[in-house]
């Protein structure tokens, strides 16, 4: 049996040597595996798994032609064949070392092979080569951080250079590790430590690239650095320093985390433990930055915008919220420091007129990331601890940080703003301080009053104290910053009827009056943009009154200085600009009373809201065209640009209901599309509230539908459409979105393959299926050609042949019926897949009883289009297969056919 066996394998063997001869490696390696599988003698194994290793270099696999050859060696460590085709693998693994050693032993056995000769000879000479590269690579980092440390060296250029060299080379993993190989970081943070901007920029740029998405090495830099250090570099006063050190810190954040998601496996594993402990660390120093006093004011924005990006929980889906707890429990305060800071005050920390917005924004999303009553609880104590420590036992300036907190509370989590409001003697003593002498303190009490107007709990003790104050103090007051503030005051009161025409608290008129003078201010550069974007504030309430909009949109040089406001640096103004944006275009949600509950309350005598007669559909539609010709479009794409705390989800809605209005019209969607609008629909269409993305998503619908999508959505910016367009077929949104979502994914399933398979991958067909079989007879058009489109993708014709699908039936009886739009969209379906797919042809007799008398119909209409569908589909029909045809001409289908191959009108 033994020896019956030892045939075999040489067989087998001898089929794979005449393999190998004839070029087939793959069979040969096939059949030396299974000759191994048979074969038990050791020497005859050695054998086949050199041969195997001769089969794989062939195929360049060289990770299992090394693993083969060694087997042979360790069989028998003087085959020559065996030695030499390991060094071959192994020069190809770039294990050049290894490899010369293999060849050196095979010299050794043959010292006069001249072909071991020649492989050493130019092994060695590829190995000098690398390690010239490797030490050109050393010595370039070397020379690149020696000029940039050189205090004598006076070549900006240069230096420049070798900034720009150091950078470049980071950003590719060989380059980041050979610079951390070489005592880079200490390199680095000595350029940190010069002080000077440009190799501060430097360093920080490089170190980006010795971060990004490497968490061994980050923890190494951060241990070598220090937190303090970099905490302080983001203190600074150079804006684009601070900014820079925000950004590296960013990435420092996302390998860290990695860390935290990710259960590491392999190497990285071994150098690293956790690194929970530095993160914990990183953001002790950031809430530490914040109360520094020595740290610039953008350097503490920029450490509030990292908090607000890096704390919170990404989405409720993740059940940790630890961060967010530590924060509070270590933080909360320093926090409520910076919120609590009156500018201009004796020793007060530097803040920009972001600062506030921010600390309100971080302040948010804390709350927002609790779970319990418990936890919400706690938040309140410490603010409410808080706001009393500086209210009690304190003189003045005190009992301002104590509003001044209030303020930013109830701009932030309004919950905890409401439960501080309450606390005794802070209302009183917001009143009694608004009519102080003094400006700074007005503004502080007047704005927290403002604030306090907007929650509902208190307005009503507010209407009552409050509006008689401000009028008085509107009236009165010798200071525009104050006057305009009082207004915003008194408008928010004033707009609490909302749109409702009957519901206005202003006697006639005055609302007309208090809106020229916001356009007033907002027009004059002269006074500061701070209290300018008062103005927009105020504009957003009353533009409420349909009156006050179209004397807005007749002044173009406001609009105008509004837009201009939007691009500025200050964020804090996005919100009201996008509101009174709203209110312009009447894109806020419209309630229809019931005409029934009409009727009850007028009986009843109770109040019943009225439209004002200038927000009929005439007038926004001439509102929306001069904001268009103001130049809206590209002020709306300024303000999602911005990647700020201010641009919230519900700020991100205001801009997409705003965007919908404005592409209304099919005419004033390639204006929109050319100033931007296209490009900043997208980001609105996949991120913030659910009604903003559906509102974005709808917009880009009625652009792709009207417009070459090609053109609106130039290179990869068109596939980034169809997921915003495919989450309007979702069952829960309206019918027209439905609608407009099928028409625009007929246009882009009409493009391209690669779009037909990004709308597959978005799994859209089985909704679009599911709208074939809607009431409505649009939408089910509209699916029905959608699909026709779709069928142009083998994956989708495919389905039509599924078992047990309705799929071709539907088709075939859509066909035949009395609407003759759908009959054109599903024939031409029809005709499109038994061209590209015949089987299909066959199906379509066993699919419903009258496909002969559907067919014959269509070559009878009087429509050529249906006619010509018809036509095709019976060809495909004929050629596909015998017994199909049969049938065919076993009916009237001959004849249809000869009288209409003689008609001369239609060729």
């Amino acid at each position: 049996a033994g020896a019956r066996w030892q045939v075999t394998a040489e067989q087998l063997r001898a089929r794979g040597n005449a393999l190998f001869q004839a070029g087939d490696h793959g069979a040969a390696l096939a059949a030396y595996t299974e000759a191994l599988s048979v074969s038990d003698a050791a020497s005859e194994r050695a054998v086949l798994h050199r041969n195997r290793a001769a089969c794989y270099l062939k195929l360049e696999d060289y990770t299992k032609a090394e693993a083969d050859a060694t087997k042979a060696i360790e069989a028998d460590s003087r085959d020559v064949k065996a030695l030499f085709r390991r060094s071959q693998a192994l020069q190809q693994l770039g294990r050049l070392d290894q490899a010369v050693s293999d060849l050196q032993r095979c010299l050794s056995l043959e010292p006069r092979n001249k072909a071991f000769q020649e492989a050493l000879r130019a092994l060695g000479s590829s190995m000098h080569e690398k390690m010239k590269a490797m030490s050109c690579m050393d010595s370039k980092v070397e020379q690149m951080f020696q000029i940039l440390l050189d205090l004598d060296e006076k070549d900006a250029d240069k230096k420049q250079k070798a900034a720009q060299n150091l950078i470049v080379l980071a950003r590719e993993e060989a380059g980041a590790e050979k610079i951390f190989q070489s005592d880079g970081v200490r390199l680095l943070m000595q350029l940190l430590d010069t002080a000077k901007a440009d190799l501060m920029l430097a360093a920080l740029r490089t170190l980006v690239g010795l971060c990004s998405g490497h968490r061994s090495r980050t923890m190494a830099i951060l241990a070598e650095l220090g937190a303090p250090r970099l905490s302080a570099v983001l203190g600074v006063e150079h804006e684009q320093v601070s900014l820079a050190a925000c950004n590296l810190l960013h990435v420092m954040f996302d390998s860290l985390k990695e860390g935290l998601q990710k259960d590491f496996r392999g190497k990285e594993d071994a150098v690293v433990l956790d690194s929970s402990r530095d993160l914990k660390l990183l953001i002790k120093h950031l809430l530490e930055l914040l109360v520094l006093e020595g740290a610039s004011a953008h350097g503490r924005d920029n450490a509030l915008n990292l908090l607000i990006k890096v704390v919170p929980r990404k989405s409720p889906k993740e059940t940790n919220n630890n961060l967010s707890l530590w924060v509070i429990d270590q933080g909360l305060k320093k926090i409520l420091e910076v919120g609590s800071t009156v500018c201009g005050s004796l020793g007060s920390l530097p803040v920009t007129e972001n600062s506030r917005m921010s600390t309100s924004v971080l302040l948010s999303k804390l709350y927002e990331d609790l779970k319990c009553d418990a936890e919400r609880e706690n938040f309140h104590h410490l603010c409410e601890d808080y706001v009393r420590s500086w209210f009690e036992g304190h003189e003045l300036p005190g009992k301002l940080r104590a509003i001044q907190t209030v303020s930013c509370l109830l701009q932030g989590p309004s919950d905890a703003g409401n439960r501080v409001l309450e606390l005794e003697g802070i209302m009183d003593c917001v009143l009694s301080l608004c009519a102080s002498v003094c400006e700074a303190h007005q503004l502080v009490a007047v704005e927290a009053l403002i604030h306090a107007a907007d929650k509902a709990k208190r307005a009503s003790f507010i209407t009552a104290n409050g509006v008689s104050l401000l009028k008085e103090i509107y009236k009165h007051s010798e200071r525009d910053s104050i006057r305009i503030r009082a207004l915003v005051g008194l408008c928010k009161l004033g707009s609490a009827g909302g749109t409702d025409f009957s519901m206005k608290q202003f006697a006639e008129g005055s609302t007309m009056k208090l809106a020229k003078q916001c356009r007033k201010w907002l027009c004059n550069e002269a006074i500061d943009a701070g209290t300018r974007r008062w103005a927009v504030e105020g504009l957003a309430y009353l533009t409420f009154d349909a009156d006050v909009k179209e004397e807005f949109v007749e002044d173009k040089a406001a609009m105008q200085a509004m837009f201009h406001l939007a691009k500025s640096e200050d964020r804090s103004v996005l919100y009201a600009v996008a509101s009174t944006l709203v209110n312009c275009t009447n894109s806020y949600d419209h309630e229809e009373p019931d005409p029934q509950m009409l009727e009850l309350a007028k009986y009843a005598k109770q109040h019943i809201p009225e439209q004002h007669p200038k927000d009929k559909p005439e007038f926004v539609k001439r509102r929306v065209r001069k904001l268009l010709m103001a130049g809206v479009v590209s002020a709306l794409a300024c303000m999602v640009k911005s990647e700020n705390p201010a641009l919230t989800n519900s700020c991100r809605e205001l801009i997409s209901r705003v965007f919908l209005a404005l592409v209304e019209e099919a005419e004033d969607r390639g204006g929109v599309v050319a100033q931007g609008g296209g490009k900043a629909l997208i980001p609105l269409s996949l991120e913030g509230t659910e009604v903003g993305q559906t509102k974005a998503a709808q917009a880009l619908a009625k652009i792709t539908i009207t417009s070459n999508p090609e053109m609106a959505f130039p290179g990869e910016r068109i596939y980034e459409v169809v997921r915003p367009l495919v989450s309007l077929l979702h069952l829960q949104r309206m019918g027209l979105e439905n609608f407009e979502g099928l028409m625009a994914l007929t246009n882009l399933a009409g493009i391209s393959e690669r779009l037909r398979q990004k709308i597959l991958k978005e799994r859209a067909v089985p909704m679009i299926e599911g709208y074939m079989f809607e009431e409505h007879e649009l939408i089910r058009l509209a699916a029905t050609e959608c699909m026709c489109n779709m069928a142009m993708s083998k994956e989708v014709q495919e389905l039509f042949l599924a078992e047990g699908s309705d799929r071709l039936k539907l088709m075939v009886l859509y066909s035949g019926e009395e609407d003759e739009k759908l009959r054109r969209a599903a024939s031409g379906t029809l005709a499109m897949l038994t061209a590209l797919h015949p089987p299909i042809c066959k199906r379509i007799p066993q699919v419903t009883v009258h496909w002969l008398e559907i067919l014959q119909a269509l070559l009878l209409s009087p429509s050529a289009e249906l006619q010509h569908r018809g036509a095709v589909v019976v060809m495909n029909m004929m050629a596909a297969a015998r017994e199909v045809a049969e049938q065919l001409i076993a009916s009237e289908m001959l004849e249809i056919l000869s009288v209409l191959a003689k008609d001369k009108d239609k060729p």
